[in-house]
C-alpha cells in the first residue's frame, strides 16, 4: 500500500512537473520599449511605443504581413467593384472581443467613423476621407462606397490606428482596451509596464503559444541591454543601434532585423520664418550630407533616400541624385532669400531618441559651413509630443513605416494631410494634383510614373528633409524562438515561445 502510495506521488509529481515545465516552454515573454505610451486608443496613437500594444490586442479588417502584402485578418475576404469603388468586407464568423461579445459590421462602421470624426484627432483619418459611405449589410458583411476610385483601399484596414474596436466599449480604450487580437489587457501602469494575458478565444487555432506579455518602459539603452543581458528581459523592441555590437558579442543573446520605410526627418514648419521662404528651405536641403547623416545617427544600419518612399520600392525615382552636401550653393540661396550672412536657429529634439539626437547634432555641424548656426535643445519625450511636434519651427521627428505608398506620402505632402497639416504645414497645387492622381491610378506604370514626378517635387520644394530610411532591429535572448522582426515593425509574438 505504501508503495503504490510512493509510485502515485512520484508521478504526480512528474506530472506536475511537466505541466509546470510545458507553461514555462509557451511562457511569459518580457519585453521593452523606450518611452511611456500615452493611450491604448488605438484611433488615438501616435507611438511605435502605442503601436506596440496596438497590434498585440486589437486587429484590422486586413494585416500587413512581413513580406509587405495585405492579407485577410477579421475580414476572412473582400470584393471590389470594377471601378474600384465599392468595397465589400466579410467578417470572419465567430470572432469575439475580449469582453466576449462577438464582433459585427456594425463595430467596422463605428470604429471608421470613429477615425472620421475630426473630434477623435486620429492621424488616420485623412486615410478614410476618401469614403463617401459605408454600411452594414449584415452582421458579417460591411461595404463602403468611395468617392473616387482607389486601388489600395484594403491596405488602409492594415494601418496601425484602424484597429477595430467595440462600439460599446470605446469611452475606456484609452486605459482599459478591448480588442479582437491575441493577448488581453490585464493592467497598465504609466512609466512602469503593461501586462497582457493569452486570449484564450483567439480566432487562429494554437496562437498565440505564449501565456503572457509584459511591455516594460526602460527609457535608457544602456538599462535595456543590461536587462537584456541578465535575463530581466527576454526582447528589446527596436533595439538601440549604439548597442547592436554588445548584443552580437553575447552567447546568449541574439540580433533580428528587417530593412523598413520608416524615416526620421528634419522638420521645418513652412508658415515660420525663415523656413516659409523655399529658398532658405531648399538651402537646408542642400547643405546637408545625406550619405554622411545615415552613418553619423544610424551606424550605417540604413538607406539615404529622398522621400518616405524607401530605395527598395519599385517607386523610387532613380534618377534624383542622394545629396552630398553643397554649402556654397546653400549660402548662395541663403543670400537670394535675404540672408548673406545666414542665421542663428533653434533646433528641437526629442531626448532619449538616440538616433534623432544624432541626426540633430549632424545637422548642427553641415549647417555651420552655410552660415547657419543651430543650437541643439533636448526636450523630453512628453514634452517634445506637447509642445514641440506641430508648434516649433524648427526640429527632428520620426515616423514609422506604414502600409502603402499612398500612406507614407499623402499625409505629409498633400495640402490637407493629415501629418503635413500638424508638421510642415506644406502647401504645393501641383503636389496636389500629382497625389491626387496617383489614388486613381489604373495601372502600376501609371502610378510610378506620377510617384517619380511626387519624389522630384519633394526634393526641389523641399517642405522638409528624409535623410534616410532606417533598419527595424530588435535585440531577444537566445531562448526566444519564432520571432521575426516586421519591416512595419510591428511586435508580431503570436507564434513566438520562450524556453
Amino acid at each position: 500500500m505504501m508503495r503504490r502510495l510512493v509510485a502515485r506521488a512520484v508521478l504526480s509529481a512528474i506530472l506536475l512537473s511537466g505541466t509546470a515545465m510545458s507553461v514555462q516552454a509557451a511562457g511569459t515573454l518580457k519585453v521593452s520599449v523606450d518611452s511611456n505610451l500615452n493611450t491604448l486608443d488605438p484611433a488615438k496613437m501616435k507611438g511605435g511605443q502605442e503601436y506596440v500594444a496596438a497590434y498585440l490586442i486589437f486587429n484590422g479588417l486586413t494585416v500587413i504581413g512581413h513580406d509587405m502584402t495585405v492579407k485577410p485578418d477579421l475580414a476572412e475576404r473582400w470584393e471590389r467593384s470594377d471601378d474600384l469603388k465599392t468595397w465589400t468586407f466579410r467578417l470572419r464568423k465567430g470572432v469575439k472581443f475580449h469582453n466576449g461579445r462577438e464582433l459585427d459590421a456594425e463595430d467596422v462602421v463605428a470604429t471608421i467613423a470613429r477615425i472620421q470624426d475630426k473630434a477623435t484627432g486620429s492621424t488616420a483619418r485623412v486615410n478614410f476621407e476618401i469614403v463617401d459611405s459605408m454600411k452594414a449589410l449584415d452582421p458579417l458583411t460591411v461595404q463602403f462606397q468611395l468617392k473616387s476610385p482607389y486601388a489600395g483601399f484594403a491596405e488602409l484596414f492594415g494601418e496601425r490606428q484602424a484597429r477595430i474596436v467595440p462600439r460599446d466599449a470605446v469611452d475606456t480604450l484609452a486605459s482599459k482596451p478591448v480588442g479582437t487580437g491575441p493577448f488581453e489587457f490585464v493592467s497598465f501602469a504609466p512609466g512602469d509596464r503593461i501586462v497582457l494575458k493569452r486570449n484564450a478565444n483567439y480566432f487562429e487555432p494554437g496562437l498565440p503559444k505564449l501565456d503572457e506579455v509584459i511591455v516594460r518602459i526602460l527609457p535608457e539603452s544602456a538599462a535595456q541591454v543590461a536587462a537584456l543581458t541578465t535575463g530581466e528581459l527576454d526582447l528589446v523592441w527596436n533595439l538601440p543601434l549604439e548597442a547592436i555590437d554588445k548584443v552580437k558579442g553575447d552567447p546568449k543573446l541574439k540580433i533580428d532585423s528587417v530593412p523598413t520605410s520608416t524615416w526620421d526627418g528634419v522638420i521645418m514648419n513652412n508658415t515660420v520664418k525663415p523656413f516659409d521662404d523655399p529658398r532658405v528651405r531648399k538651402a537646408v536641403a542642400m547643405a546637408l550630407d545625406k550619405q554622411a547623416i545615415t552613418q553619423i545617427a544610424l551606424f550605417g544600419n540604413g538607406t539615404p533616400t529622398h522621400s518616405p518612399i524607401p530605395p527598395s520600392h519599385p517607386y523610387y525615382n532613380k534618377d534624383l541624385k542622394i545629396a552630398k552636401g553643397d554649402p556654397a550653393g546653400a549660402k548662395k540661396l541663403l543670400a537670394e532669400a535675404g540672408y548673406p550672412n545666414g542665421f542663428e536657429v533653434t533646433l528641437h529634439t526629442p531626448a532619449g531618441r538616440a538616433t534623432r539626437e544624432r541626426l540633430g547634432l549632424a545637422v548642427r555641424e553641415l549647417l555651420k559651413p552655410a552660415g547657419i548656426t543651430v543650437n541643439v535643445q533636448r526636450v523630453p519625450f512628453d514634452v517634445f509630443l506637447k509642445d514641440i511636434e506641430g508648434k516649433a519651427g524648427f526640429y527632428i521627428d520620426g515616423f514609422f513605416s506604414r502600409p502603402t505608398i499612398d500612406t507614407s506620402v499623402y499625409p505629409w505632402y498633400h495640402s490637407r494631410g493629415s501629418w503635413n497639416t500638424a508638421l510642415w504645414s506644406y502647401s504645393n497645387p501641383k503636389m496636389d494634383t500629382l497625389l491626387d492622381g496617383a489614388r486613381q491610378a489604373k495601372s502600376e506604370d501609371e502610378a510610378k510614373a506620377l510617384y517619380t514626378q511626387v519624389q522630384a517635387l519633394a526634393v526641389e520644394d523641399s517642405p522638409g528633409v528624409i535623410p534616410y530610411v532606417i533598419n527595424h532591429i530588435n535585440g531577444l535572448s537566445a531562448k526566444v524562438h519564432g520571432f521575426h522582426s516586421h519591416p512595419m515593425m510591428f511586435l508580431d509574438l503570436r507564434d513566438v515561445s520562450v524556453d
